[in-house]
């Protein structure tokens, strides 16, 4: 009998390589497409095994099962004929849902921000980058701590106490919203810390560029191309959770401070921007932008809006913007050059993390927005 006592817990498929199915519906979305192709990424970067992909079409969501009552029963067909053991919906289901949906498939449900944070917490690696990813977690299953946990309905109470005590679900709650507690305070601390280096930077007066972009442009390889680091990149969503500062001094340039943060993703959860809300003051704080995308994605300007969209949510929509235009070893229909607007200020650039090609000429952009002896200093 299926227990919905861990139906919360990361799903660990490294080592049984649990047979998953998944669920995409169809809501008159314009890029059913291309968020298909991202969520079968999302679930590949578990390490599951996609047993198969359900499809349908829906005008809305059924309010009792999301997908409504005869497709749910495919779904369960297919869990059966796959032995499988997670269903994963690549859509935002209610708590109620989740629960409605696990009595009738008799496994786990795992909607798309249960998916997104069980990544995160396999790719954070530093202390700060943990603490903001339980935090994101601890959020969202306060929001699931609901009657209907077999093992939330029995009671504390016994021989010698007065009453029936505290039930396990009031016990749930309150130490769920203890350990909350604990790790905002321990947040604030670190967040304490890195402001005290922001301001160090500031009265230097070293600017910090930071690389912002939609996940897997290739912001990491990037990132090391530039400061000939060794930051962690691999071709995979969110290889890169934690930031990466590292100072960077060009021929005729100020110092810098180059920032590498997490990359951003179509309705990234709302949690979790809230939770790394410390890593973005980064990118808050920045003094330019370099905006990574694909050069050959025919959905470049769809991505560079979800980006946007994140970046005013964070308030940093107001720094200066250059799109960097990556992996021009991609396609044939680019090369490596800088885009300047009618003012002659450059607005784009175009280059190969991966080869090095247009390195050079992304090192100009940072020499003429950062000289060595700023303009108002040669004005006087």
């Amino acid at each position: 009998m299926f227990d919905r006592h861990d139906s919360n817990a990361a799903f660990d498929t490294s080592k049984t390589k649990e047979a998953v199915v998944l669920v995409h519906l169809n809501f008159n979305d314009r890029n059913f497409d291309e968020s298909e192709q991202e969520f079968i990424e999302l679930v590949n970067s578990t390490g599951a095994k996609i047993a198969t992909m359900v499809h349908g079409k829906r005008r809305g969501p059924d309010s009792k099962l999301f997908a409504g009552s005869g497709k749910v029963q495919e779904i369960r067909e297919h869990v059966i004929a796959h032995d499988a053991a997670v269903v994963i919906f690549n859509h935002e289901l209610s708590p109620s849902q989740e629960r409605n949906l696990e009595a009738e498939l008799h496994c786990r449900v795992i909607a798309r921000t249960g998916l997104i944070l069980d990544i995160f917490a396999r790719r954070a690696r530093s202390h700060e980058g943990k603490l903001q990813v339980e935090l994101a977690q601890l959020k969202h299953l306060s929001t699931r701590l609901v009657r209907g946990w077999t093992h939330l309905e029995r009671q504390k109470g016994g021989i010698g106490l007065r009453g029936p005590g505290e039930t396990q679900l009031e016990t749930d709650r309150r130490l769920l919203g203890q350990r909350i507690k604990s790790l905002k305070k321990q947040l604030t601390k670190v967040r304490s810390q890195r402001e005290q280096g922001r301001r160090s930077r500031q009265r230097a007066d070293i600017p910090v560029v930071s690389l912002v972009g939609y996940t897997n442009m290739g912001k990491s390889t990037l990132f090391n191309r530039i400061t000939t680091s060794d930051v962690y990149a691999d071709d995979r969503l969110f290889a890169t959770l934690d930031p990466t500062l590292r100072r960077l001094k060009l021929m005729d340039t100020q110092a810098l401070i180059m920032a590498d943060t997490v990359g951003f993703i179509r309705k990234l959860p709302h949690d979790l921007v809230e939770s790394f809300s410390s890593t973005l003051e980064e990118t808050r704080s920045a003094a330019l932008l370099l905006h990574v995308v694909e050069a050959g994605s025919s959905e470049r300007e769809q991505l560079m809006e979800h980006v946007n969209v994140v970046l005013h949510e964070i308030d940093a929509d107001e720094v200066p913007q250059v799109i960097v235009c990556n992996k021009i070893d991609k396609t044939n229909d680019h090369e490596a050059r800088i885009d300047r607007d009618k003012d002659g200020k450059i607005w784009r650039v175009w280059l190969s993390a991966h080869t090095g090609e247009g390195i050079d000429l992304l090192r100009q952009v940072l020499q003429e927005y950062f000289p060595e002896e700023p303009l108002y200093q040669q004005d006087n």
